[in-house]
């Protein structure tokens, strides 16, 4: 069978699973409900436009004519409407986030594991995740106003601005992108960026930033908690605005990573050989770079830094499906989606609700020093 091929069959088996994931997730919680239930539930929140509609609007001094869509759902399955409330409005926006950012960060790492070529790599090795740190944490502590007056024509004054939480992503994902594009250009030399360059400049990035978030942390004074619940990783506010931004950018990125996965699998050869393979290195290794720093950012900016899920997954499925990226890309990225909405279940089915970032770490930690004394680890 060809790779491809291997990929779609691989893709849609934990497609599936992540289905049946999400869906156990949904049914989980203080009012348990049935997953047939469920799945109607979510059935009947899907719409399909169904004829146009002409309404009028006033704006200012005028009334203008505007046309829209009208939408209705194809189903109408019985469903209890707490229920329908419930999974529709309050765990399947936080289930879809989860997924989204576990495939983020499952790619980026499965990218970074290649491009380093090791398997310790993981998406917070070129500076994003503690970027992402910097700047969420500067904002909790430092809270600047995002919010402004506009003068339009006809319609007068508006108010445009931006909710704390919200400020809190768009500095977060700010943050990651400086860092990760920090780390770039101090490890670029005459348009090279040599590997072992680079991952020095992300070291000591990390560790500078790290001490500009413990000082931010002594200025916090009762925004710590905020902080810490942060730094640990969260899912609580989930909104599907949130997921709507994630959406739009996770899966652009990924089709950039994943036209590039051939050109990865020659690059494990090295760059010598990949040249001479026909291999653009250079401009080959800043687009990976930047569409990894790029998916990272999207899943950070709204869940906060969780580790282990771009180290472990990839880990785990290149021992299942190989080393062939064609493969192990998409395979990775579903089955990180599976991990995260697994462990969010877990750390919320409790009594007490745990930040993600610890059932991840607590999961993801011993498995990865399982492999460690159980198998030989060495250079993809």
């Amino acid at each position: 069978m060809s790779a491809w091929g291997r990929s779609a069959g691989w893709s849609a088996a934990l497609a599936a699973v992540l289905a049946l994931v999400v869906v156990a997730s949904a049914a989980i919680g203080p009012i348990r409900i049935p997953p047939a239930e469920v799945v109607k539930a979510v059935l009947n929140a899907l719409v399909v436009p169904a004829g146009i509609e002409t309404t009028s609007h006033g704006i200012g001094p005028l009334t203008l004519p505007s046309v829209d869509l009208a939408y209705r759902s194809p189903f109408a399955f019985p469903v209890d409407r707490v229920h329908q409330q419930i999974v529709v409005g309050v765990r399947l926006p936080r289930i879809l986030m989860a997924a989204l950012v576990g495939f983020a960060l499952a790619a980026a790492g499965t990218v970074m594991q290649g491009f380093f070529r090791n398997p310790m790599a993981d998406p917070s090795i070129i500076g994003v995740s503690s970027g992402a740190a910097a700047g969420a944490v500067a904002f909790i502590v430092f809270p600047v106003a995002l919010s402004t007056t506009l003068a339009l024509p006809v319609v007068g004054a508006v108010d445009v601005g931006v909710s704390h939480g919200a400020g809190v992503s768009l500095f977060a994902f700010v943050g990651a992108l400086a860092a990760a594009f920090g780390v770039y250009a101090i490890a670029t030399r005459h348009g090279r960026t040599p590997v072992a360059t680079l991952l020095l400049a992300g070291v000591a990035i990390q560790t500078f930033l790290g001490a500009v978030i413990s000082y931010l942390q002594l200025q916090a004074g009762e925004s710590l908690r905020r902080i810490v619940a942060w730094l640990m990783g969260h899912l609580s506010g989930a909104a599907w605005s949130d997921v709507a931004v994630t959406a739009v950018v996770v899966p652009p990125l990924f089709a950039v990573l994943l036209v590039y996965a051939r050109d990865l699998n020659v690059m494990l050869l090295g760059e010598e050989e990949a040249q001479g393979l026909g291999i653009a290195v250079e401009r080959t290794k800043r687009i990976l770079l930047a569409a990894s720093a790029l998916i990272t950012a999207a899943g950070v900016a709204f869940a906060g830094v969780i580790g282990f899920v771009g180290l472990i997954v990839p880990h785990m499925l290149r021992l299942v499906v190989g080393p062939d990226h064609r493969v192990l890309l998409p395979s990775a990225a579903l089955a990180g989606g599976s991990f995260l909405v697994a462990a969010d279940t877990v750390a919320r089915a409790g009594s007490t609700e745990l930040p993600v970032g610890i059932v991840t770490a607590a999961v993801g930690a011993p498995f990865f020093v399982y492999l460690l004394v159980t198998r030989e680890v060495h250079e993809l």
